[in-house]
């Protein structure tokens, strides 16, 4: 059984920052991850990261690799 995902526009996950509303959330390679439970995305921001953006770019100065996502359910796609 697959079921496909909803699929979220950068505009739509940029309101997912943690101010604008309670969701948290951040995209990686196309997949949209709910971040909210970790407490190192508090108030939306992780140390010079910022919720509700694409961080694939990012992730290559980051200190771990993509595993880091395994942890989080993906809420959608960017489109």
């Amino acid at each position: 059984m697959n079921i496909s995902l909803p699929e979220y526009s950068k505009q739509q996950l940029a309101l997912r920052n943690g101010v604008d509303r309670e969701e948290i959330w951040i995209a990686f390679e196309g997949k949209i991850y709910d971040v909210a439970k970790s407490r190192l995305w508090k108030n939306g921001q992780h140390y010079e990261h910022w919720a509700g953006q694409d961080l694939t770019e990012e992730l290559k100065d980051a200190p771990h690799n993509a595993h880091v996502f395994d942890k989080f359910k993906i809420v959608g796609v960017l489109k």
